[in-house]
């Protein structure tokens, strides 16, 4: 099933917004206007909008939540992405890539499913070892959020069809050496998450997925923790990182280069549809499910 009311145009206008340096200490202002334009464009889609604040090293930072306006219940899933990025880039696909898909996948979720108990997060500080996401998830566990999952979007827009995908050593085997897929990364606690998100995400034409489930929280092979969901694996909450692999494919990844210009706007358009099937199922807002 594939929404109509995803829109590519939408995607590339976030893009073009986000695209450019946004570090805490090296462009601070830069950063600061790409958390205001994630509360306009919610604020404008119609979601109510609030800060989580928090410091770091003397200085105050905030994560961006928005829910469906009519949402009243605590959050059954978070859907999230990290807003900051490395010094020198311009962080096209890290990680504007995932801010865009999330911006428009709470757009279309907001006019579909005014009610449903889902929360968009804009997090800080995610190339600082996940200071944001940490501290949203102690907030998680200090009200005891039953929480169903949470689905990391973390790098999804570059594919590459030379065969340059690379993989941990005993992985390699079991994938494709191309890498156009989407991949989804889960830990053994989230198995039932994965499940449904694949079967949501395999709804999608021509959008290739693949999935690994890993033990010990990923710690056996490190990069699978890079990003916001790792702070949720640890606190035991299912989790799942959505990428396109990260440095596993994109030579781009923190470098100066890492522009709009290097990104697969069709494949990303693909991903959007993907979250928004998942999101719609997760939160039982699909015609059909129960």
């Amino acid at each position: 099933m594939v929404s109509p009311h995803v829109s590519q145009d939408n995607l590339l206008t976030h893009l073009r917004a986000l695209e450019g340096e946004r570090h805490p200490f090296t462009s601070p202002n830069r950063l600061a206007q790409a958390c205001a334009y994630l509360m306009d464009q919610f604020t404008r889609a119609g979601l109510a909008v609030r800060l989580d604040e928090f410091s770091y090293i003397g200085e105050r930072f905030v994560n961006v939540i928005a829910r469906p306006a009519h949402s009243q219940d605590p959050p059954s899933l978070i859907v999230g992405a990290h807003v900051d990025t490395v010094p020198g880039t311009p962080g096209a696909d890290d990680n504007a890539s995932g801010v865009a898909v999330m911006l428009e996948v709470a757009r279309v979720v907001a006019a579909h499913a005014q009610d449903a108990p889902v929360e968009f997060v804009g997090f800080n500080l995610e190339e600082l070892s996940m200071v944001g996401s940490a501290h949203y998830v102690t907030m998680l566990r200090r009200k005891r959020v039953p929480l169903r999952g949470m689905l990391s979007l973390e790098m999804v827009g570059f594919t590459e069809s030379q065969g340059q995908q690379r993989y941990p050593p005993f992985l390699k085997r079991f994938y494709p050496p191309v890498g156009n897929f989407l991949g989804l990364i889960a830990n053994r606690r989230s198995k039932p998450l994965l499940a449904t998100v694949e079967q949501a995400m395999r709804t999608i034409p021509a959008l290739p997925v693949e999935t690994v489930v890993l033990p010990a929280n990923g710690w056996l092979i490190p990069e699978s923790r890079l990003s916001d969901h790792s702070p949720f694996w640890d606190a035991g909450f299912q989790a799942l990182l959505v990428t396109d692999t990260a440095f596993l494919r994109n030579p781009h990844y923190h470098q100066s280069t890492d522009t709009i210009e290097t990104l697969d706007l069709a494949f990303l358009e693909k991903v959007c549809h993907g979250i928004v099937q998942a999101v719609l199922v997760l939160t039982k807002k699909v015609p059909g499910t129960s």
